[in-house]
């Protein structure tokens, strides 16, 4: 059997069902006054389903398929189909006027990343746009992303990267949607964090999956996205259901003490803070508001502390033994990655930036 084959094209332009009624009475030789008292519509409403002015309805769908001998069902799909395809040629031309927010879109770095795919419109990219966001529109895209009473929307970091942030947090809903959890547990939670502490010391094959299985088990999605250009954001914290929060995690920095220290910052806000908050960690927060500066610095001190307990630090500090050797050793009695250590001194500037980065170990995405 020979099939055409589909281009996967949809016309520019839209058939109404009354230019194949008017053929088909054309073609048998009855005029449309007849067909009206055949069918019982008045001769008007059988005139403007010609004319494309009136739809075919179920029930006159029906009565064409007595008198014409033709199924109800053809003429209900071609209805259909110009219906649609009258909804669509609409969006396009909406679509069309409306390029200037979508440039506003990391659009290449979407296709790039296969997110999105790569189409030959900017209509059919904001379509697709639409669907990655599972939105109808962009009032909905603004309802969803940029509702004025939400956190984090007053941090820099989103304000000055709204569309590329809120993909970069779309795709993280997407791949936490594919992971089973047990409904939320904050104890077990806490005991998750134990277990994901003592592999800290492992290569990323084994400690990635553990993190993954030791969060789920407590009711917590974890989940890694590379971050998009222009985006400069670390981690985020939000709950997708009252029983189920979601890590988000990028890998900027690539090494272990910035995962690490990111990843247990949002543990620090699902274990400290609301659930009707959302938390963006970006190299340029600037958070506004006292409480939200402080939540910030709650969620940064439960990292460090959980990581380093503060006596040890303190003591360790005050030896100011930090070559390698020592700072391996004190990891070692941690059961910790040194480069947490490094990061950590670091970070309190007592030691340079440019000492002891060689115990630190580098991640990428495979």
């Amino acid at each position: 059997m020979i099939k055409a084959r589909s281009t996967g094209c949809q016309p520019n332009y839209a058939i109404p069902p009354g230019e194949t009624l008017r053929e088909t009475l054309e073609t048998i030789g009855m005029k449309q006054a007849e067909l009206a008292e055949r069918t019982g519509r008045p001769k008007k409403t059988i005139n403007e389903i010609v004319a494309g002015k009136a739809a075919i309805t179920a029930e006159t769908a029906l009565q064409l398929e007595r008198v014409l001998g033709i199924p109800a069902s053809f003429w209900n799909n071609l209805e259909r189909n110009y219906r649609e395809s009258l909804a669509r040629l609409k969006e396009e031309e909406e679509l069309r006027t409306q390029g200037k927010w979508l440039n506003t879109f990391p659009v290449s770095a979407l296709t790039k990343m296969g997110w999105i795919p790569k189409v030959d419109s900017p209509a059919k990219t904001l379509r697709a746009i639409f669907n990655f966001f599972g939105v109808a529109g962009i009032e909905e895209w603004r309802f969803f992303w940029e509702n004025p009473r939400a956190d984090y929307r007053d941090s820099k970091v989103y304000e000055a990267n709204r569309p590329a942030i809120a993909a970069w947090l779309r795709k993280g809903e997407i791949e936490a949607a594919k992971l089973e959890t047990k409904p939320y547990n904050l104890r077990a939670f806490r005991m998750a964090l134990r277990e994901i502490r003592s592999v800290t010391v492992k290569p990323p094959e084994i400690f990635e999956p553990g993190m993954r299985n030791f969060c789920a088990e407590s009711g917590v999605a974890v989940v890694f996205v590379p971050e998009l250009p222009g985006t400069h954001v670390y981690g985020a914290t939000r709950w997708l259901k009252a029983t189920k929060p979601l890590i988000q995690m990028s890998l900027r920095g690539k090494t272990d003490d910035h995962l690490w220290f990111t990843f247990f910052h949002e543990a620090g806000h699902l274990l400290l803070h609301g659930k009707d908050e959302l938390f963006i960690e970006g190299s340029d927060q600037g958070y506004k508001g006292e409480e939200r500066e402080e939540k910030e610095q709650e969620a940064n001190r439960f990292s460090q502390d959980f990581m380093i307990p503060p006596q040890e630090y303190q003591t360790f500090v005050q030896d100011r033994q930090f070559d390698l050797t020592s700072i391996r050793r004190f990891a070692e009695k941690l059961g910790i990655p040194p480069g947490i250590i490094v990061g950590r001194l670091q970070h309190d500037r007592v030691i340079s930036f440019n000492h002891g980065n060689t115990l630190k170990k580098r991640f990428r995405f495979s």
